[in-house]
């Protein structure tokens, strides 16, 4: 998916939401226990109550790849059923020397049919360049996380700022802003102005509202430029809303909330 393709569902729809197919198999409600495979049912019923009101769905693969083949399946089936008109994330940090790295590339960009995935820049240039090359697809590189190890690396001095700013000058120079977003977690919320003066044009993939409790107005106000320039997820706040019969409707009307309020900020700070 092209940034300009990206950017003109933003502006269609008013939102930059992305919801998080971080699918437990424990979680699916008992009633869709009974279908030959109840994590993609799940899936599918999410994806049809949030299409309305997203642009992005993020997988987080390790949800899938714990069960095995059966979890490859369902991931599989989950990438197709999402239409075009949404752009696909791999949440998978992958990152490893150049053979290695092609072959995850290969991967998520050929055999699932991902628009983007994430990855950790730990290895340097070498261990992402693989990712950057494939026309159309995106890198999206740890930058600056939710985690509270964070602290440990992220942001320890480096220089005349942070470890995290040292990277995000550095990767800049790697790709463009046709192929390369940066991870920067909701909760760090005080640095996201910092982090949008070294990267001003890029995308940036913001985990961690909702049940990790960052804030959507905080991170809007400081980080959205004039594309959006953000997809901001949200996985259990919507997906889990419900756990009954109702967990689709319940969905819907989470991401719905979301959208509203996302196209608040996007009239004020990034008028299309």
């Amino acid at each position: 998916m092209t940034r300009a393709f990206l950017t003109e569902q933003i502006r269609v729809k008013k939102n930059y939401l992305c919801v998080g197919l971080d699918t437990d198999p424990q979680k699916v409600p008992d009633f869709l226990k009974h279908f030959p495979d109840p994590v993609f049912e799940f899936n599918r019923r999410i994806i049809d109550a949030t299409l309305d009101h997203s642009v992005a769905y993020k997988i987080n693969t390790a949800f899938y790849e714990v069960s095995g083949a059966s979890g490859w399946e369902s991931m599989s089936k989950t990438i197709d059923y999402i239409p075009p008109t949404h752009f696909k994330i791999a949440d998978a940090k992958r990152g490893d020397i150049g053979n290695t790295s092609s072959l995850y590339a290969r991967a998520f960009f050929e055999t699932l049919s991902f628009d983007a995935v994430t990855v950790a820049p730990y290895m340097g240039e070498d261990s992402i360049r693989p990712f950057l090359d494939y026309p159309d697809k995106w890198t999206i590189l740890l930058g600056l996380t939710s985690n509270a190890g964070a602290s440990d690396f992220e942001l320890q001095p480096h220089g005349n700022g942070m470890l995290y700013e040292s990277v995000i000058r550095k990767a800049c120079g790697w790709g463009t802003t046709e192929n390369l977003m940066f991870v920067i977690g909701a909760t760090q919320g005080d640095w996201f102005t910092r982090v949008r003066a070294i990267a001003p044009d890029h995308f940036f993939l913001v985990p961690g509202v909702g049940a990790q409790g960052g804030s959507l107005k905080d991170i809007s106000e400081k980080a959205l430029n004039r594309d959006g320039g953000l997809l901001v997820n949200a996985s259990r706040a919507i997906i889990y809303a419900g756990a009954g019969e109702e967990f689709a409707e319940k969905a819907t009307a989470v991401a719905a909330g979301y959208g509203s309020e996302m196209a608040i900020y996007l009239n004020k700070k990034a008028p299309f």
